[in-house]
């Protein structure tokens, strides 16, 4: 019996550390030397260094001088990185149609046009750091407004922060909320240098 359990054990130990442990390591340490930045979790740095936020990851910004993400059912506040999920809400859900109505009617009221649908649903994962350019387009009078700027200066921010489909095929153009919030607040802060 010994003889038949002794190689079944090895054989289950060497693909345990080759597969549980070497493989994962190799493929890390490579990803490391190629993409280190995206190995790393595409931090997003201030000028001082300190680390305030992913590309990766959505935040929830809420005033009015900065772009505003998808909505989130990450956890029960949204945008929770540790809690990422879709609201599980079906299309016939009449709770699902209720927040959309709502959320649709307060865009609304913000300025004329076709609400975005990104604007109005969640992500699969809840934390989609990307919107639409038309979802950004819509928001530029309201962020120029509260900044004190032309709204094609803001227009001319989100045109500079689109990105357009990977390969010139695959995806969506989108715009990171993020880079784009920072690159208008650098924007703010060359038009009213401190002294």
């Amino acid at each position: 019996m010994l003889s038949h359990v002794r190689p079944a054990l090895v054989a289950t130990l060497f693909f345990t550390a080759l597969l549980g442990l070497g493989y994962p390591l190799a493929v890390t340490g490579i990803a490391r030397l190629a993409f280190p930045a995206q190995a790393g979790g595409s931090l997003i740095r201030d000028a001082q260094g300190q680390v305030i936020g992913s590309a990766l990851i959505a935040q929830n910004f809420t005033k009015p001088q900065y772009l505003h993400p998808r909505p989130s059912a990450a956890g029960s506040h949204g945008y929770d990185a540790s809690n990422s999920s879709g609201s599980n809400l079906g299309p016939t859900n009449p709770d699902l149609a209720k927040r959309i109505a709502r959320d649709t009617a307060g865009l609304a009221a913000e300025g004329p046009g076709p609400v975005p649908a990104d604007a109005v649903t969640t992500s699969g994962s809840g934390l989609d750091p990307d919107i639409s350019p038309a979802n950004a387009a819509r928001q530029a009078a309201r962020v120029a407004a509260a900044r004190g700027l032309a709204v094609g200066e803001v227009e001319r921010v989100i045109a500079d922060n689109t990105v357009g489909p990977w390969l010139g095929i695959f995806g969506q153009p989108h715009v990171n909320v993020l880079k784009a919030n920072l690159a208008l607040d650098a924007l703010k802060a060359q038009a009213h240098p401190k002294s």
